[in-house]
């Protein structure tokens, strides 16, 4: 009997029933159950991963996996569910490789699906984000930052309620400001990795405007609270410019970090609403004040940007105030067009 027990393990590496099961080495797994008795959505996801991760996603499997989330929406946040929790070992035990298959798959799935019960699905899919921006590895800061954008354009057919984006605001601001310091990179490197990361945070950034400035039931990204970190972001990318673009009523080619901000300044400004525009001039107000840079050129150059990318709408000059002397003697009975002076303030 004993033995019987041990030649029939569920988790055998040997004899005919290797050929039926096999070996279990997840921790979600209750201790060595048959790979055949899992759910066929796990099984499908397992099966997009290569025995060597060098090998890239296995594309025929990824075939048949997005086939069953078209054929079974209702399953797929328990799709999501599972490979966040796959992303999630991946990043504990360092298998970078797995995490970038994971996250590939996540993406394909985002553009085949528009069913229902996709919001359940991008719930999964933002902790996978969130979990990547949270390491110390700017590759998987870049991973993560570069499945967000492709989130950020697709359009959803079902709103979200409760969807919120603040860690990614404060996240992707963060980048924006990144100056990544390790001695084990060489300086020319460095240089390199330093404007990848902020590349990173202003495409993050321009993703949270254009996924949530739209949708009333998202967070109000005009909110001060927000505005407080998106705008000093994007102008401590645009001071690094010593010499201002020609014309600013034009977008720059994305080939600097300067660049991209400019563009994002101009779609964040063409976006904003009547009601909002002091949320957005505020911040800029105080970052030029804060860092001393009303007497250098950028500053004139960001208020070009501003009025060029700024509704026509908008565009409406206030009246001059009146002298307060005016007023005082046109109330005492003085006609519209009437000429004034100090002499004639008192009229005998």
């Amino acid at each position: 009997m004993s033995s019987l027990t041990t030649n029939v393990g569920c988790c055998s590496d040997s004899g005919w029933l290797s050929s039926f099961f096999k070996q279990c080495d997840t921790p979600e797994c209750c201790s060595g159950c048959c790979s055949a008795l899992r759910p066929r959505y796990k099984r499908l996801v397992d099966s997009i991963f290569p025995t060597n991760p060098q090998d890239g996603l296995v594309r025929n499997n990824m075939e048949k996996l997005t086939f069953y989330s078209l054929s079974s929406p209702e399953k797929l946040d328990r799709i999501g569910e599972y490979l966040a929790q796959r992303v999630a070992r991946d990043i504990t035990r360092h298998r970078n490789g797995n995490v970038i298959i994971a996250m590939e798959a996540m993406d394909q799935l985002l553009v085949a699906c528009h069913a229902q019960s996709l919001n359940l699905f991008v719930e999964s899919f933002l902790k996978m984000v969130h979990r990547l921006l949270e390491c110390h590895e700017p590759d998987m800061q870049l991973l993560a930052t570069s499945s967000f954008v492709k989130f950020a354009n697709i359009e959803e057919d079902t709103p979200s309620y409760h969807r919120r984006y603040d860690f990614f605001v404060s996240k992707f601001s963060s980048l924006c400001h990144n100056n990544h310091n390790d001695p084990d990179i060489r300086n020319s490197e460095l240089f390199i990795l330093k404007d990848w990361l902020r590349f990173a945070g202003l495409k993050g950034l321009k993703g949270v405007v254009r996924k949530t400035v739209n949708d009333d039931l998202q967070v109000n990204i005009w909110d001060e609270i927000h505005m407080e970190k998106i705008i000093p972001s994007l102008l401590f990318n645009m001071q690094e410019n010593h010499q201002s673009s020609e014309t600013p009523d034009s977008p720059q080619e994305e080939t600097t970090p300067w660049t991209l901000a400019e563009n994002c300044l101009r779609e964040l400004m063409g976006r904003v609403t009547f009601g909002h525009i002091r949320s957005v001039i505020r911040p800029v107000l105080k970052h030029l004040d804060n860092h001393e840079l009303w007497v250098k050129s950028g500053a004139s150059h960001v208020f070009k940007v501003i009025m060029y990318s700024i509704q026509v709408s908008f565009k409406v000059l206030s009246p001059p105030k009146k002298n307060p002397e005016e007023i005082t003697f046109q109330e005492k009975g003085a006609t519209k067009n009437s000429s004034f002076t100090k002499e004639s303030k008192y009229p005998n």
